[in-house]
């Protein structure tokens, strides 16, 4: 069943479009703070689409992210109990807090450098980073080489790929597609 290629179609014209920038930035801002999805879903196709901007668009996703760390950090300093906390515990994200607040005790801000270059949740480190009232420099330095590290290297390994990547990626998509959902519900039934 190709549900993926359409959908992939979809997203490779959309990445052309003059408001794309503008929606990875929003993208990469809420995913620092509550999104679910990663903005390299978005970056990948935009460079793809139009390699010669790769640095660019990597920079304007760096810069959003921090930004977005920079406002979780801020609510998890100011409004953990009230607002945070709440939120934490109805979208059963709580035991992902407790086990940040682990890490961040035996790593201490290198566990933000990781969280921001990882696919680990960076939004549960930086709300976990403004609670525990981490010195803010290093946080924002951390945030600002991990994540910065991440996205230059997506943007650089999808601007090397080039037009024979896309057309190995439009190949393969939909095979690509049911492993990730195969992946997601094994991993789903395997920790829950």
């Amino acid at each position: 069943m190709k549900i993926f290629s359409p959908l992939y179609d979809w997203t490779m014209r959309w990445a052309e479009h003059k408001f794309a920038p503008a929606v990875l930035s929003l993208l990469t801002f809420a995913e620092s703070v509550f999104f679910p999805i990663p903005p390299d879903v978005l970056l990948a196709p935009m460079v793809l689409s139009k390699p010669e901007r790769a640095w660019r668009l990597a920079l304007l996703t760096t810069v959003s992210s921090v930004i977005g760390g920079v406002v979780g950090y801020l609510l998890g300093y100011l409004m953990f109990e009230p607002v945070i906390q709440p939120l934490l515990i109805e979208f059963n994200y709580m035991d992902k807090f407790e086990h940040a607040m682990v890490w961040f005790k035996d790593y201490g801000v290198w566990v933000v450098f990781l969280a921001g270059f990882s696919p680990i949740p960076y939004k549960v480190f930086t709300l976990s980073a403004g609670f525990l009232q981490m010195l803010f420099i290093p946080f924002l330095i951390a945030s600002t080489v991990g994540r910065g590290m991440r996205f230059f290297l997506v943007a650089g390994l999808i601007k090397a790929g080039g037009e024979p990547m896309e057309k190995k990626i439009r190949e393969s998509i939909d095979i690509i597609g049911w492993a990730v959902v195969f992946i997601i519900l094994a991993l789903y039934f395997i920790f829950r």
